[in-house]
């Protein structure tokens, strides 16, 4: 069964391309992991569901980390920063966010 990881981000645009190319480099590496981005308001619903194995926070919401991680805390799922450097949609920024999510689920 595929392991699940969320990007919650402002609006969910460039958070959904990165988890686009995310996802698609992890399963060329032959891991089963479904990503998937959404906004913050979104984003709590979606850890309250507990629904997914990995939270994942973009740069631009990190005044938003505390309010989702203690979200997350009660489900006993990880939730990890981002940090800017795995952010961006080129190569190197999607290996990065690969690894974090390959440390992280």
């Amino acid at each position: 069964m595929a392991k699940k990881a969320l990007i919650i981000c402002a609006g969910g645009m460039s958070s959904s391309m990165i988890a686009k190319k995310t996802m698609t480099f992890l399963q060329d590496k032959g891991e089963d992991i479904e990503m998937d981005a959404v906004g913050v308001p979104e984003g709590q619903k979606r850890i309250e569901a507990d629904k997914y194995d990995l939270y994942l926070v973009s740069p631009q919401t990190k005044m938003n980390f505390k309010q989702l991680a203690d979200a997350a805390a009660k489900t006993n799922k990880p939730i990890v920063q981002i940090p800017p450097q795995a952010y961006i949609p080129i190569p190197m920024g999607i290996e990065k966010m690969a690894a974090l999510v390959q440390e992280n689920i």
